[in-house]
C-alpha cells in the first residue's frame, strides 16, 4: 500500500512556534507575531488578515533574515530521517502550511516531495501580498486532494499530522491523523496523539498500528 503522508509545519514540525514568529525573531518583532499567532488561533481573525498583518510587519525582510530563521528555529528531531523513510517505502510526503511560501518551500531540501504554503511575494518585498492566495483550513484539503492526484492515491491512503484549528478540517478528510503537541481544536479528533519533541515518535505510531 502506497501512503501519503501530510504534514503541518508551525506548532508541528516547528515545537511551540510558528515560522512567521522565528522570522520576526530575525527582525526584533517576535512579541507582535506571537499576539498575531494568538489571534488566529483563536478565532479572532482569519488567515487573510493575519498574513497581512506579518506581512505589513516584514518591510525589511530580507533573504538573510529568512535564512537565518529556517536554520536556527526549534525543529523536532528526525525530520528528515522520517521522510527518507518514508521515500524507501515507495510512500509520500509532502507539508502543507498556512505559512509564508518562502519558508514552507525550503523543505523540500530535507526530503519532502512537495511543499506547500501560503502565497507570498518574493524576498525582499516589491509588491503586496495577495490574499486569494493565503491558505486556509479547508485549502488544506484542497491541495491534498491535489496531491493524491499527482501521487496516484486517494483520501483512504492519507496520514496527517497537526496541531491545531488549521488542521481540523484534513483531520476530517483523511482516515488516519496524529495530534503532535496539539491544542484543544483536534481533542478527540485524531487516530493518535503525540507529545514530544521527535517526529520518529509520531511516525512510528502510524507504523505500528495494526
Amino acid at each position: 500500500m502506497t501512503r501519503l503522508h501530510l504534514f503541518d509545519l508551525d506548532g508541528t514540525l516547528l515545537h511551540g512556534t510558528s515560522a512567521p514568529v522565528e522570522i520576526s525573531r530575525q527582525l526584533g518583532l517576535e512579541a507582535e507575531t506571537v499576539a498575531l499567532d494568538q489571534a488566529v488561533s483563536a478565532g479572532l481573525i482569519g488567515p487573510p488578515e493575519y498574513a497581512a498583518q506579518v506581512y505589513a510587519l516584514w518591510t525589511g525582510l530580507t533573504g538573510a533574515h529568512v535564512t537565518t530563521a529556517f536554520e536556527s528555529a526549534p525543529w523536532l528531531a528526525r525530520i528528515r530521517e522520517v521522510w527518507s523513510e518514508i521515500r524507501s517505502r515507495g510512500e509520500y510526503c509532502a507539508v502543507v502550511s498556512l505559512s509564508p511560501s518562502f519558508f514552507v518551500e525550503r523543505l523540500t531540501g530535507w526530503g519532502a516531495h512537495a511543499a506547500y504554503g501560503s502565497r507570498f511575494p518574493a524576498v525582499p518585498f516589491t509588491e503586496p501580498v495577495d490574499p486569494a492566495g493565503v491558505l486556509t483550513s479547508a485549502a488544506k484539503v484542497l491541495i491534498a486532494d491535489r496531491l493524491c492526484a499527482e501521487f496516484g492515491v486517494t483520501r483512504a491512503d492519507c496520514v496527517a499530522y497537526g496541531d491545531s484549528l488549521s488542521d481540523k478540517d484534513l483531520f476530517g478528510a483523511v482516515p488516519v491523523s496524529v495530534a503532535v503537541n496539539a491544542d484543544r481544536h483536534l481533542t478527540g479528533l485524531a487516530t493518535h496523539s503525540y507529545s514530544g519533541k521527535d517526529l520518529w515518535g509520531a511516525y512510528e505510531l502510524v507504523c505500528q498500528a495494526p
